[in-house]
C-alpha cells in the first residue's frame, strides 16, 4: 500500500531591522542606492534652526545653516533643498526634525506642505548618538550629526495618519484634563482666599470627617 505524503510549504522567515517600525528606511535607500538618498536634519530653537543636508553615508552638501522662524525663510530652505535634491542627483530623502516642545512644529510643518517625508527624532536618540561622537561639547552642529545619526539608524519616526473618532476622543480627553487642572486650581485659590479672610474657618468642616474615622480605626473587629 502506497501512501501518500503531503509536503507543508517551507516557512519563509520575516526580515527585521533594527530600529522603530516607523522609522525604518531600508528598502528605500536600497531602491534608490545610498548615494542619491538625501538626509535633511534640523535642530530646532524656539526662533530660529539650524540644519544641513547630507545624503545616506554622511557626504555633507549643504553646510549647516541657520534659518529664521518666519514664512520667507522656512520658503526659501524648503526652495534650497528642493532645488539641492535635484542637483545633485538625490532622488528620495526625509527630513529628521528634532522634537523640541512646539518649536519643532513651524519647521516640520513648511517641510510637510513642501512635499518632504518628515519625521520626528526623540531627544532622547539624539542624545545617546552625540555623547560618543562629542562627549564634553553640545553645540547646533554636533546636534545635527546626531540627529543625523538617529535618522539613518531607524529613529526618525514617521506620523502614522490618525482616525477622525480618535482625533475627536483625543480632543475630548484633552478638554476634560484641561478642566480638572482648572478645578484643582480653583480650589486652591478659594481655600487661599477664605484663610485670608477668615482664618481656621475652612478647617472645620472637615474635623467632624477626622473623628468619625479616628473612631472607626481604633473599634476592634
Amino acid at each position: 500500500m502506497v501512501t501518500s505524503t503531503k509536503k507543508r510549504p517551507a516557512k519563509v522567515a520575516k526580515t527585521r531591522f533594527i530600529g522603530k517600525p516607523t522609522g525604518q528606511i531600508q528598502e528605500r535607500v536600497r531602491n534608490v542606492r545610498p548615494e542619491h538618498f538625501g538626509v535633511i536634519s534640523v535642530d530646532c530653537a524656539k526662533r530660529r534652526s539650524k540644519w544641513m543636508l547630507c545624503d545616506f553615508y554622511g557626504k555633507v552638501i549643504i553646510e549647516p545653516t541657520i534659518v529664521e522662524h518666519n514664512a520667507g525663510g522656512l520658503k526659501a530652505m524648503t526652495d534650497l533643498v528642493r532645488a539641492t535634491c535635484q542637483e545633485q542627483s538625490l532622488t528620495d530623502s526625509i527630513v529628521a526634525v528634532e522634537m523640541t516642545g512646539i518649536y519643532h512644529r513651524p519647521v516640520q510643518r513648511a517641510f510637510r506642505k513642501a512635499g518632504f517625508d518628515t519625521r520626528t527624532v526623540h531627544p532622547f536618540a539624539s542624545k545617546h548618538y552625540r555623547r560618543p561622537l562629542h562627549p564634553d561639547c553640545k553645540t547646533d552642529d554636533n546636534d545635527l550629526e546626531a540627529i543625523f545619526h538617529a535618522a539613518i539608524n531607524g529613529y526618525g519616526l514617521a506620523t502614522l495618519p490618525v482616525d477622525e473618532n480618535y482625533q475627536s476622543l483625543q480632543l475630548l480627553s484633552r478638554h476634560r484634563r484641561n478642566l480638572v487642572k482648572q478645578r484643582a486650581r480653583l480650589q486652591v485659590q478659594i481655600r487661599r482666599f477664605v484663610h485670608q479672610t477668615m482664618p481656621g474657618y475652612a478647617d472645620l468642616f472637615g474635623a467632624e470627617e477626622k473623628v468619625s474615622r479616628r473612631k472607626r480605626c481604633r473599634t476592634p473587629f
